[in-house]
């Protein structure tokens, strides 16, 4: 499937952008499930002036969605209609001063708790459990191994759906379990976390134990997007999935873990129809065994083939 090429209008209202805009763009390439439809167009900043640009000059009518790295998403088959943005290169830069760390929301949960330790800042270990950047991070509230990004951001940046640049305080994020309080339409550009002294052969330690467990008990090679429900209050969503039987339940080339049963996996060949049907039906199940209706958590964005 194709959608109309709107780079041609976007380049003529835009005669200043100096980020790359591309059509029909295969976001199975972008995501860590490998499977979905295209976007209709994908533009990736230079920077953050180039983001609020582009946002301004932005028709408000075609619709927004800000990507990071693909690894909490599954796009539907159908593909996405109007403007992925994806943050590159340029907000990829992490600085660090004293105990806090800027850290661009392009740059990898990972590569922040590394840059963290290395410069003996501790309370920062835990990114490196999380799979994604540091916009989804700030999106979900993103935590791992009981803390959560609640706990060491100071502020961050972003720029609304009118191009207008905006800083927010931790206070006003308005953290909550996997999601915050700021309007789903303000794509965020970059943070500033405070962790406090610590040594870093000790932090490494802690994030080799991390590693470890990981590796052990999730299936972090496959093509999978990481945790796909919430845990409901009280529970642990993998426990209500292995008791409702799903442990190995495929449906088409999607597979739930043997390993971890809150994780989908993508054999090779499975459609992102394959991967959403088989989530709904573990809803399904453990809904029948435990009366308890499991969220998603991996966020489903796009549309459906047309018949």
């Amino acid at each position: 499937m194709t959608f109309p090429d709107l780079t041609p209008a976007l380049r003529a209202a835009m005669p200043d952008l100096r980020g790359k805009i591309a059509a029909n763009v295969r976001m199975g390439d972008l995501t860590w499930f490998r499977t979905g439809g295209p976007a209709q167009v994908l533009f990736a900043p230079a920077d953050e002036e180039d983001l609020a640009y582009f946002l301004s000059r932005l028709d408000p009518a075609l619709p927004v969605l800000p990507v990071g790295v693909g690894s909490n998403l599954l796009v539907r088959d159908g593909g996405i209609e109007g403007i992925v943005i994806r943050l590159g290169r340029p907000f990829h830069e992490i600085r660090i001063e004293a105990v806090q760390i800027t850290a661009g929301a392009g740059v990898l949960d990972v590569k922040l708790a590394l840059a963290a330790a290395e410069a003996g800042i501790a309370g920062l270990a835990f990114y490196r459990g999380i799979p994604g950047s540091i916009g989804g991070a700030l999106r979900m509230n993103g935590g791992a191994y009981g803390a959560e990004t609640k706990d060491v951001l100071i502020s961050c940046r972003g720029v609304d759906r009118g191009g207008k640049l905006r800083t927010f305080t931790n206070a006003d994020m308005g953290f909550a379990y996997r999601c915050c309080g700021i309007a789903s339409d303000v794509i965020f550009t970059s943070a500033l976390f405070a962790g406090r002294p610590g040594d870093p052969a000790a932090i490494k330690a802690e994030m080799a134990e991390i590693t470890e467990v990981r590796q052990a008990t999730q299936p972090i090679s496959a093509r999978t997007g990481g945790s796909t429900f919430k845990n409901p209050q009280g529970h642990k969503a993998w426990q209500l999935i292995d008791r409702a039987g799903c442990r190995g339940l495929v449906i088409g080339d999607a597979q739930v873990s043997d390993l971890h049963c809150n994780f989908l996996i993508n054999r090779g060949a499975a459609s992102a129809a394959d991967i959403e049907n088989l989530g709904e039906e573990v809803r399904r199940r453990v809904f029948a065994t435990s009366g308890i209706r499991l969220e998603w958590e991996i966020e489903r964005v796009g549309q459906r083939p047309q018949a």
